[in-house]
């Protein structure tokens, strides 16, 4: 997709998404079910790198480090995500002229120092100008495990999408401004969606390049919604869902369900019921969808239908969550979906007991 608007730090999408946990044998086994295959090990430290098309996971189990600082806090998480930069000591300087707060990656001799600000919760956002195949950060600070493909396909995911926020209540705007700021993204979307009984802000934040989404969500109203159960097990804000980007969503939801993939609970019958009058000769095969429970919207306004599949996971990584999604010319984030998708998860924590409801009232 071409630049939408200026690109001062020459942003050319996500580089990895950084994981971490209190004790190895918890990220690892949520990794291969989706897909990913262990491809590297670091030279020096205790981290790995796992890979599916061209999307790159960091498993950090480093003792005294950043990471391990962040799941002593979170628990199993994603501690930090990078952005492909033009000129990573560029992009670096031009954060802090304009007042990020730096982070100190530890390093060892003859490895690469990866610039890092303080982004979402304390999770570090490292910027990388060092990601063509052969010349990668991976190339020279990674060992390649001898016989393993280093671009599996898995599960058949090939890109990350975007990479969803939850924050406090009033923080949204605080956490647009960030993004804004520091790397001129923009607000695409805002939804204010009501469920049944607890609702949720979202902002859509995209960056110049097009590649780099971040949506951000908060709870609409005091009480213990989605976002407020996300924030206290989660111990403060920060990453709440992964989406990966594929070309069949329907082979691929074979694949993860294959894998023993959960998946969230299911829209209601009548969801499907309606597509054909929400997106009317949208052409895609209902049966198909709904006996996966997977999502369509888009519009078929115009001359050719623009389109998005998506599903969830049930939460793997504490309260985090990853989504599965097919792009057919739609870059939107499902907000056809959003009430459906948000009232299914409201069900979820009524039969979870993590919502009260007042049955009379109700």
């Amino acid at each position: 997709m071409a630049d939408l608007f200026e690109n001062p730090m020459g942003l050319c999408g996500f580089e990895f998404v950084e994981f971490t946990a209190p004790e190895k044998g918890i990220l690892e086994p949520v990794f291969e079910s989706m897909g990913f295959t262990h491809v590297a090990n670091h030279r020096s430290k205790d981290v790995t790198l796992w890979r599916q098309g061209d999307i790159n996971f960091i498993a950090n189990y480093e003792p005294k480090s950043p990471a391990a600082y962040y799941a002593e806090e979170h628990g199993p998480s994603a501690c930090g995500m990078a952005f492909r930069v033009k000129d990573a000591h560029f992009a670096y300087e031009e954060c802090l002229k304009k007042g990020a707060q730096p982070i100190e990656v530890p390093t060892g001799p003859m490895e690469l120092r990866l610039p890092a600000i303080k982004g979402i919760g304390g999770a570090a956002l490292y910027l990388v100008d060092r990601f063509e195949d052969g010349k990668s950060i991976y190339d020279i600070d990674f060992e390649w495990i001898e016989g393993v493909d280093r671009h599996p396909v898995g599960c058949g995911f090939h890109t990350l999408d975007h990479l969803t926020h939850n924050v406090y209540r009033g923080r949204m705007d605080y956490w647009a401004n960030f993004y804004e700021k520091f790397f001129n993204f923009k607000e695409i979307r805002y939804f204010d969606i009501k469920g049944e009984y607890t609702g949720l802000l979202s902002k859509a934040m995209t960056a110049p390049d097009g590649k780099i989404r971040i949506p951000l969500n908060e709870e609409a109203a005091g009480g213990s919604g989605q976002i407020e159960e996300f924030l206290m097990a989660y111990n403060g804000e920060g990453i709440q869902h992964i989406a990966f980007a594929c070309d069949d969503l329907i082979k691929c939801w074979d694949n993860l369900k294959k894998a023993g993939v959960p998946f969230m609970t299911a829209p209601p019958e009548t969801y499907y019921e309606m597509l054909e009058e929400r997106l009317p000769g949208h052409g895609e095969p209902v049966n198909e969808l709904k006996t996966r429970g997977i999502l369509l919207d888009g519009t078929t306004e115009g001359e050719k239908p623009r389109l998005l599949l998506q599903i969830f996971s049930e939460t793997r990584l504490g309260p985090v969550f990853f989504e599965f999604i097919q792009r057919k010319e739609d870059d939107g984030f499902g907000e056809g979906n959003f009430k459906a998708l948000f009232e299914s998860m409201e069900r979820d924590q009524i039969r979870r007991g993590a919502l009260k409801v007042d049955e009379d009232a109700a």
